[in-house]
């Protein structure tokens, strides 16, 4: 039978575990989020290429090279986020990890637990400021391309 304090000691290290896990549940929805931007910017870029393909205009076709130049650009931004989500929860998992071990090694690991987690912490907050920026080009490429389709209509 668990003697009290060594029950309080495996309360302590499940609750020091729970921080860790809500990272987790952040980072999974901002990875998700950031997959989702990512599919869309696929498929923005690839019907960008379809029309690319049928403009015979020099003007036409150097604006869409732009916007898919631009589409690149964004994706790029969203897989260093991505790449960085990942990179986050990999340090929060060896954060709770680390945090039983801690326990079971009767406090050997020094400050493991607490640098993987202020790695994961710092993984996230970099790819919060990319998605960020990719979120700034997004709404660039949209207003963008309504202003050219309003100086289209008004030509016509």
């Amino acid at each position: 039978m668990l003697q009290n304090s060594d029950q309080y000691t495996h309360y302590a290290t499940l609750t020091a575990m729970l921080a860790p896990a809500f990272f987790l549940t952040a980072t999974a929805s901002l990875l998700l989020s950031a997959n989702n931007r990512l599919a869309r910017i696929i498929d923005r870029a690839r019907s960008l290429l379809k029309e690319l393909h049928t403009l015979d205009d020099p003007l036409q076709r150097a604006l869409y090279e732009q916007r898919i130049a631009l589409q690149r650009r964004r994706s790029l931004i969203i897989l260093r986020a991505g790449q960085l989500l990942y990179g986050a929860i990999s340090l929060f998992v060896g954060t709770s990890l680390a945090v039983a071990a801690d326990n079971l090694l009767a406090h050997r690991l020094g400050m493991l637990p607490t640098v993987l987690a202020a790695l994961g912490v710092l993984a996230m907050f970099a790819a919060s400021l990319l998605l960020a920026r990719e979120s700034t080009l997004a709404v660039k490429a949209v207003n963008e391309e309504m202003d050219h389709r309003h100086i289209a209509k008004r030509e016509e």
